[in-house]
């Protein structure tokens, strides 16, 4: 089964980043390299989050729509990307998401395999 494993930056990672990209991205490769490896991962990619900011777009009922610089959810955890797991059952897609090297905020959930 797949699991979408989200990853939403936080300011702890941020600073990470800024202090040490080269470490950051190093530990980072090293956990995705051991997921290939395992036959776990099915794709992922990052966004770019220190270029252009995020754009909201929300439609009405009515078919309007309104544009919006900025994220859908403000605050400090920012969407920064997402891998998606090919994994046995939900418990192996938690245990991967608690190996994750470095201090952001993951949100997993199933992903609908039969669209």
């Amino acid at each position: 089964m797949k699991y979408a494993l989200v990853v939403f930056e936080t300011d702890a990672s941020r600073a990470l980043i800024k202090a040490d990209r080269d470490a950051y991205r190093a530990s980072y490769e090293a956990w995705i390299g051991e997921l290939a490896a395992a036959g776990k991962l099915a794709g992922g990619d990052a966004l770019d989050t220190e270029g252009r900011g995020a754009v909201t777009v929300r439609k009405a009922a009515d078919g309007s729509a309104t544009v919006a610089d900025g994220p859908v959810h403000g605050g400090e955890e920012s969407l920064g990307g997402w891998f998606v797991l090919e994994v046995a059952d939900h418990d192996e897609a938690v245990r991967i998401a608690r190996g994750f090297p470095t201090p952001e905020a993951l949100e997993l959930r199933p992903v609908l395999e039969s669209a």
